[in-house]
């Protein structure tokens, strides 16, 4: 089966010294190691292990071929987007980080595409660059899903959004900065617990905040990690919405009437989830995704989907490279 990653994630090799640029002492930056390992830094703390399948091209392809994967989109780590700093040095970072997913596409056209970042606290400079983006062969924008305090149905967000229907510009949103840090910096849980209830909060940020209402219905856009507990929860979103005024914010509709509006990528790695996510949103509506390369990634591209028991051959090919195909135009 053709199988297209639209869920993973790049660093180029190295990048300008912003801190030296810009001042301010949590900046990212790689300390590289001899094994083709290295540490990724926020400052000088230690934030995460990486390897070089995040920017080595030819150990992607490689990987990719282990596992049956045709295509594949990447994307930044959410650290890089910069979205605290001042919006014209995010936007330099933006600019920067997008020539270089290119660059690391350019080692084979046909199976590695990009989707760009943008400054999203300044609009106008958002719209600029993910056009800027879009002409130099980016396919899509990756957004976090939230600006500080600002959620998705924030006016500025939703002007960018409308921009983005307008071009024909694929978005997707990648939770980040998570809520309850203090709560959850054990264990991870800040990546599992954390990044599922910030995905969840964006979906219904965008619903009841009458995002889908106001927005173009041109608009492609795809909520990562299956949409975390969404669709879990949509019952209790529904009948909140049904018999509490205050819980309809300011949509015309229930929660339930929006799932045509939007799609979720497939990392939930458990049948059980997948088989509730396509319940819920269909066959038409899910993207193949994996987080590659991180260790919370799926290991094994696409065998969630392939040995799925309750989808048939077709639908598995939706899933695994038909709709992604349709929604990015690759």
């Amino acid at each position: 089966m053709r199988v297209v990653d639209i869920h993973s994630h790049f660093f180029p090799k190295t990048w300008q010294d912003l801190q030296a640029k810009f001042g301010g002492d949590d900046w990212p930056w790689l300390r590289h190691q001899d094994d083709g390992k290295a540490m990724l830094m926020k400052g000088q703390q230690e934030f995460r292990p990486i390897y070089s399948a995040c920017w080595d091209p030819a150990v992607r392809l490689e990987e990719m071929d282990r596992d049956g994967v045709e295509k594949q989109i990447i994307s930044a780590t959410p650290i890089l987007f910069a979205y605290q700093k001042p919006p014209e040095q995010a936007h330099y970072c933006a600019q920067i980080f997008n020539d270089a997913a290119m660059e690391i596409c350019s080692h084979n056209s046909n199976r590695l595409f990009a989707m760009s970042q943008v400054p999203l606290q300044d609009v106008d400079l958002a719209c600029e660059e993910v056009s800027r983006a879009k002409s130099i062969g980016h396919v899509g924008v990756q957004i976090g899903n939230h600006v500080g305090l600002k959620n998705m149905d924030d006016e500025g967000v939703l002007t960018f959004l409308q921009h983005c229907a307008d071009e024909d510009i694929a978005v997707f949103v990648h939770p980040w900065d998570m809520m309850a840090s203090e709560r959850t910096k054990d264990y991870m849980m800040g990546w599992t617990v954390g990044m599922p209830a910030e995905t969840q909060l964006s979906i219904v940020s965008m619903i009841l905040g009458g995002g889908f209402d106001r927005v173009s219905d041109n608009l492609k856009i795809c909520f990562a990690h299956g949409g975390g507990s969404f669709a879990f929860l949509l019952g209790r979103l529904d009948n909140a919405w049904h018999h509490r005024d205050i819980a309809r914010g300011k949509s015309e509709f229930p929660p339930s009437h929006y799932l045509n509006r939007f799609h979720l990528d497939t990392a939930v790695f458990d049948h059980d989830s997948l088989e509730l996510l396509v319940r819920k949103m269909g066959t038409e509506r899910l993207m193949f995704g994996t987080d590659y390369p991180f260790p919370l990634g799926e290991q094994q591209m696409g065998q969630l989907i392939k040995t799925a028991p309750m989808l048939n051959d077709d639908i598995k090919q939706k899933l695994l490279a038909n709709n992604a195909e349709q929604f990015f135009g690759i």
